[in-house]
């Protein structure tokens, strides 16, 4: 079962929303049940269930432990508009692994159209809910490359022949990861970035770079 968010107030854990609905009816949630939510302040709460709607279920906590899931760093993954399978894909594999926040821009030489930020938004709540997580990455739209290079303080352009390998680049703490599209950065757009590290001599999938990125990059801070 994922672990659902839950609000914390004097010893009782309340969901309400789509958790609540999907608590309720696909889950068939029963007064009694024991479950274990997600404290967002950093604790795992066992809840024995005594109200269970569509609108709201909610329960006495008997139980709490640690939990502190994310990472120190805050690595962000800017990814360039792929097909909807691929980019899904990035969305919640990298945050089932960590990510702290995503930007799709539209590179010149993406495949994928179009914003779809609240199915974006849902798959990476998803994924966070699966992962135990605290907090659920937030994704954001970037009309193209420049805009959201410029809009990060330090992005970082993976590229297969820089002579720098991500797992070299130990600082700062906090970066932005850009994967290009399956057909490679454009010539303007590798100009624009100032940092560019290697995954390897290997050619990879764009979503196959993001997730392996992200993984070197925490890996190299510590996890």
């Amino acid at each position: 079962m994922p672990a659902f968010f839950a609000r914390h107030e004097r010893g009782r854990a309340i969901i309400e929303g789509a958790d609540a609905r999907h608590l309720a009816r696909s889950l068939r949630a029963k007064v009694g049940e024991e479950i274990e939510v997600i404290d967002p302040d950093g604790h795992i709460l066992t809840v024995r269930l005594d109200h269970v709607s569509q609108s709201r279920v909610e329960g006495t906590v008997i139980s709490q432990r640690p939990h502190q899931p994310e990472p120190t760093a805050r690595i962000t993954i800017a990814i360039a508009n792929l097909p909807a399978p691929a980019l899904e894909l990035v969305l919640s594999r990298c945050t089932e692994a960590g990510a702290f926040a995503f930007v799709v821009f539209q590179a010149d030489r993406s495949v994928g159209r179009g914003e779809k930020l609240e199915r974006w938004n849902t798959i990476c709540r998803e994924a966070a809910m699966l992962a135990g997580r605290l907090r659920v990455p937030e994704v954001s739209a970037a009309s193209s490359a420049d805009a959201a290079i410029g809009a990060e303080e330090f992005p970082v352009l993976l590229e297969r022949d820089s002579p720098q390998r991500l797992a070299d680049l130990k600082s700062p703490l906090d970066l932005t990861l850009f994967v290009g599209p399956e057909g490679g950065w454009s010539e303007r757009e590798l100009d624009l970035g100032e940092t560019t590290a290697s995954l390897g001599p290997r050619n990879l999938r764009a979503d196959t770079a993001a997730l392996v990125g992200l993984a070197i990059a925490l890996s190299a801070r510590g996890g």
